[in-house]
């Protein structure tokens, strides 16, 4: 029996958020892990719920698991450490504080005003009253009630609900129609309701992996970016003039990269009861040294963006310059050091920048429609004895707040439209790379009848060049002077942290929790947000938990902390595009 050639898409959506809590008071600085779950995280595990022919490989970050299972253990005890949520237990009658109410104010207005303010008429007016109020100086906000603030913060939570929610559940079409005057009693179901979502999150991801729905992979545990952990010039093989940190290298990068890898393995197997077969390396940062620490600790696959594979390939074809992207995007590469392996799939940056940035502009029909006719079109122009594989990789939390109902009806038409196509067939990675396997005769052929007739390429990548998904460069997180400074502040620590840990100055418990308050600032995201072209908002906030997490590690090591510390490393000013929690995969 013959069958038809297919387009295998790997749907890949990556989960993350940085640690927001201060690691000596537990508290929680900002709230952003939570609202992404009861909006984002809910949402996702949703659409493939209704989808049952649907497929799609998730990446969660274990920092951000740690954050959800510390938050699913606030609810349970009721002893809240986000100072947001723990307004949702004032009782009424219960003046609150300058302080709360501050709190509320600079809280509650953070939203995508045209998705997630301007559909909601009387939040809408709560915001207007606002700007009223303000207008007329900081203390005409003191004529406003404590029943607003209250309000506004049920409705600030009402608006971060994901759409699937409002659908399934009364409690929150009944608060919306109620509209305001909310009562404890109406607080309490609400913050209830959020606990219940938020602690649902990894059984109901970990269901659906053990139904074979989805594949579930990871990342280092705290989001570090590894090959600049391993060697700060590995920057330079895509930025050749590139300006480094004084810093010649990362401190016991090495080891650091290790324990990151290593952590994440131990961590996802608690959480979903299994190893994780691949993983995306921290901002889909790679060199060939990273990736084989990848394959040695039993990695069968990781992906990065396509920017890499281009930077790489040039390498190989020279002056000759690359052929057309159809031609070697769509398929898999091996790369090996000899001992170790691991197959790479690169990110199809046009269309994953289309879900990212373009479709949230159009109807949502409209836009599936289009990103359909984008793979029959890659089907018809790719090598008719090949089956293509096109990877679509872009975050699964921070697009959705531009569309219409986050995303309720692009999302699952999208499935819909993809589960039910003739030839295109919705895949994982380890799917994939299993059926590469098979071509070489090294494992049993797979009982998937989709792969049936498949013939996936996979080509060796004798070298690859270092880089991230973004630009294929990590000129977002090093090489100006904000960027390098705040490497040279951290590799300051990181040798103050090797002298401490390597006497009796403390304790087990004391050198347990500097570990993780290291792992902490070694994560990217702070990198990313230094520079100018980011808002001075969002970089005051990165800039300043940063400074906090080093200030806290040389309190953990019982060190003074450097004055130099007190003093901001970047400012901002800009305004990026998607508000810059995303980026695009290549300039335009």
């Amino acid at each position: 029996m013959s069958h038809p050639r297919k387009l295998f898409v790997n749907l890949y959506w990556h989960m993350h958020q940085p640690d927001y809590r201060d690691y000596l008071t537990g508290e929680y600085v900002l709230p952003w892990t939570y609202l992404h779950a009861i909006k984002d995280y809910t949402d996702m595990a949703y659409h493939l719920e209704q989808n049952p022919r649907a497929k799609a490989t998730f990446n969660f970050v274990p920092v951000l698991l740690d954050q959800l299972e510390d938050y699913a253990e606030q609810f349970a005890s009721n002893q809240m450490r986000d100072p947001l949520l723990a307004l949702f237990l004032t009782g009424d009658g219960n003046a609150l504080t300058a302080g709360q109410r501050k709190l509320i104010i600079e809280s509650c207005f953070k939203s995508n005003h045209n998705k997630m303010i301007e559909p909601f008429p009387r939040y809408r007016h709560l915001y207007e009253l606002f700007k009223m109020s303000d207008a007329y100086g900081a203390e005409s906000l003191d004529y406003l009630s404590d029943q607003y603030m209250l309000d506004l913060l049920v409705w600030y939570h009402l608006a971060w609900t994901g759409e699937s929610v409002r659908r399934e559940e009364e409690l929150i079409a009944r608060l919306m129609a109620k509209g305001g005057q909310f009562n404890a009693s109406d607080r309490r179901e609400l913050f209830d309701l959020m606990g219940r979502l938020i602690s649902g999150i990894i059984p109901r991801y970990r269901a659906l992996q053990e139904a074979g729905r989805i594949e579930l992979s990871s990342t280092p545990h705290y989001h570090p970016i590894l090959p600049l952990l391993l060697d700060f010039n590995a920057a330079r093989d895509s930025m050749r003039d590139v300006v480094l940190p004084e810093s010649p290298r990362y401190p016991g990068g090495l080891q650091r990269a290790k324990a990151h890898i290593q952590s994440a393995i131990d961590s996802h197997f608690r959480r979903f009861g299994e190893v994780p077969r691949g993983m995306w390396p921290a901002e889909g940062g790679v060199s060939h040294p990273a990736l084989m620490l990848l394959a040695e600790q039993g990695m069968t696959w990781a992906a990065t963006g396509e920017g890499v594979l281009a930077n790489s390939l040039r390498n190989i074809y020279g002056d000759g310059g690359l052929p057309p992207r159809q031609h070697y995007l769509y398929k898999p590469y091996r790369v090996t050091d000899g001992r170790h392996e691991i197959v790479g799939f690169f990110r199809d940056d046009r269309l994953s920048d289309k879900i990212g940035f373009e479709y949230s502009k159009w109807h949502g029909t409209d836009a599936v429609n289009d990103f359909v006719r984008e793979l029959e079109h890659i089907w018809h122009i790719t090598d008719p004895n090949e089956t293509p594989v096109v990877s679509i990789i872009l975050d699964g939390e921070n697009a959705w707040e531009y569309y219409p109902y986050n995303a309720y009806h692009f999302l699952s038409d999208l499935y819909q439209s993809l589960a039910g196509h003739n030839h295109i067939e919705m895949s994982t990675f380890s799917e994939v790379v299993q059926h590469c396997s098979n071509v070489s005769g090294d494992e049993e052929l797979l009982e998937l009848e989709s792969f049936h007739g498949a013939n996936i390429a996979l080509e060796n990548l004798p070298a690859i060049c270092s880089g991230s998904w973004v630009y294929g460069t990590f000129s977002t997180w090093i090489g100006s002077q904000d960027k390098n400074r705040g490497w040279d502040l951290l590799c300051e620590a990181k040798k103050n942290y090797d002298l401490c840990m390597s006497g009796k100055r403390l304790n087990a418990a004391e050198k347990a929790l500097a570990e993780r308050q290291l792992g902490d600032c070694e994560g990217s995201d702070w990198f990313w947000w230094f520079g100018d072209y980011n808002s001075a908002m969002s970089v005051q906030s990165f800039d300043h938990l940063y400074r906090r997490n080093l200030a806290n590690l040389y309190r953990i090591l019982k060190l003074p902390v450097p004055k130099i510390l007190n003093k901001a490393i970047s400012l901002g000013g800009g305004e990026p595009e998607g508000g810059g929690t995303m980026r695009r995969g290549a300039e335009i």
